[in-house]
């Protein structure tokens, strides 16, 4: 986040302050803040070239395009969030629909995070450009090791039907109203965002399977395309391997932050 130190004589002049950097996006909020005020964001499209092994600056992981899509799953298992390495880092893991070319997303996954070396993990769902929601952690716990599997299901007539359930026994559906192109699947591993993409959280390697989409494994798509994450001086941040050999599952591994 960006920081400023601001002397002022009068506490109350500081807090006046300070509420008008947040206002006007000047500060950037923090993540424990983000989170909860539903600031973190998963829909940055991704700034990606070529169609079969493009890079993007926040995605990593399969996506495809060339048709319209109604039906989109996949499942994965919750990796560990490794804080000795990135102590504030944050990784989101998910399945949706648009987002690659079109200016909405459809989704829902969840995160291991970092705050302070401390690792948080939950559930979330987001209909962009509406803000993130993430899930009761008391309600719909998330741990590493858990596999969990979700769908995103388009209904008809701007109707969207997000479902993910967990090993743990619970299931959590919700239906929400959007007007999109259906115009991309996807199956992700993430940086997130909160006005700026934020560091990527070692998440080690994460495994996706069972992914579909209107019924038919990655590979039988139109344009299955691998995501590289890149940074700063085409550094690479986390990066896809080959499809399995049923076309519906791979892995993504973290590189760096």
């Amino acid at each position: 986040m960006r920081r400023f130190i601001v002397a002022l004589a009068s506490l109350s002049l500081v807090a006046v302050v300070l509420v008008g950097l947040f206002a006007f996006g000047i500060v950037g909020v923090p993540r424990a803040v983000a989170a909860s005020a539903g600031f973190i964001s998963h829909h940055s499209a991704p700034r990606i070239w070529g169609r079969s092994n493009s890079t993007s600056t926040n995605w990593s992981g399969y996506a495809t395009t060339g048709t319209t899509y109604s039906d989109v799953k996949g499942s994965w298992v919750e990796p560990t969030a490794n804080c000795a390495v990135t102590s504030s880092g944050y990784s989101s893991f998910w399945v949706g629909i648009d987002g690659d070319g079109t200016n909405s997303v459809e989704q829902l996954g969840t995160d291991s995070d970092c705050s302070h070396g401390h690792a948080q993990y939950y559930g979330w769902w987001e209909m962009y450009p509406n803000p993130s929601q993430n899930l009761s952690t008391s309600q719909y716990p998330v741990s590493p090791g858990d596999a969990l599997a979700a769908e995103v299901h388009y209904n008809g007539s701007g109707s969207y039907t997000l479902t993910m359930s967990s090993s743990r026994g619970w299931t959590f559906t919700t239906t929400q109203s959007a007007s999109a192109k259906n115009g991309s699947a996807e199956w992700i591993a993430e940086a997130p965002s909160s006005g700026r993409i934020l560091p990527l959280a070692d998440f080690g390697t994460v495994t996706f399977s069972n992914c579909t989409a209107d019924g038919k494994v990655i590979s039988a798509n139109p344009n299955p395309d691998a995501i590289t994450m890149t940074g700063k001086h085409n550094i690479t941040k986390a990066k896809p391997s080959a499809l399995n050999g049923s076309g519906n599952g791979f892995s993504v591994t973290w590189y760096h932050s």
